[in-house]
């Protein structure tokens, strides 16, 4: 089984070698492990997937909650095999509804093997659409929409949330949110060709470079933004000169993105990729 494990809390000395020296005491072979200390922030956080036989996991998550306990490290021990069949979302959005609605309409009609336990946003626009398709709706912002970081990760642990899928969530994520799902359980989706096109505006900026292609992009986030490529899924839409920016993004927002996000998740969902070491790789076949 595979089995990634993230710690993340105030950086001290010696944070990572209990955990190392359980694993490797244990016979897991490690096939990834990443260790970074923020000091500006005084923040240390680690990744470690590791190869253990299935039996071990329960024995493997208690270690760790004990580890945690004495370092005051907040370690969370997950696998993508524990719910292969059938992993659990939770779609977060503000106030587009096109591509999250996509995401859970492809779950409900079988296009996408999982599960949306909740909605969560930072604003309260998307409730009925929540409602509508029977997922409990978060609400984690505030009057001005700012986000409460903290209890987003709350509820992702309450819900035993497997992926969280960005679906035009309008925040950025912090370093220590995507520390805490880091190895590929978190899918974005970007309203522009990368890397080409980022930033807030890339239908305007494409548009302005006198384009006619333009596209979406959906990859995994993590908490290094210039670490490299992690693009899951491309789509693109070419427009005949002189359309409208407005027609450009009507498009764009209503018919390429919805795509590009549901076929990005469903290919990660479906285990034909995954995130290994800021890379996008085809999971072999078992």
């Amino acid at each position: 089984m595979e089995v990634v494990i993230t710690a993340l809390g105030p950086d001290n000395v010696g944070l990572a070698d209990p955990i190392i020296h359980h694993v490797t005491g244990q016979g897991a072979r490690i096939a990834e492990i990443q260790m970074y200390d923020h000091d500006e922030e005084h923040l240390f956080a680690m990744l470690c997937r590791i190869d253990i036989p299935a039996t071990e996991f329960d024995r493997l998550s208690d270690a760790m909650r004990q580890i945690g306990e004495v370092t005051g490290l907040a370690i969370r021990v997950w696998s993508s095999e524990l719910r292969a069949e059938r992993p659990r979302l939770a779609v977060c959005c503000t106030y587009l509804e096109h591509t999250p609605r996509a995401i859970l309409e492809a779950v409900r009609d079988g296009g996408i093997n999982a599960d949306v336990p909740v909605v969560i946003s930072n604003r309260k626009k998307l409730a009925p659409m929540a409602a509508e398709f029977g997922a409990a709706f978060e609400m984690i912002g505030d009057g001005q929409g700012t986000s409460n970081d903290a209890l987003m990760v709350e509820l992702l642990d309450r819900y035993e949330v497997d992926y969280v899928v960005l679906a035009r969530y309008m925040r950025i994520l912090p370093p220590s949110t995507c520390w805490q799902f880091a190895g590929g359980r978190i899918i974005n989706l970007h309203h522009g060709l990368l890397p080409g096109f980022p930033g807030f505006r890339p239908y305007h900026d494409a548009y302005g470079a006198r384009m006619l292609t333009f596209g979406a992009t959906c990859h995994f986030i993590i908490p290094e933004l210039d670490a490299g490529n992690q693009t899951i899924n491309q789509r693109t839409f070419a427009v005949s000169p002189g359309t409208k920016l407005d027609e450009v993004i009507r498009i764009g927002e209503s018919e390429n993105e919805p795509a590009c996000l549901t076929e990005g998740v469903r290919r990660v969902i479906d285990r034909e990729v995954y995130l290994h070491f800021h890379r996008v790789v085809a999971r072999k076949a078992k």
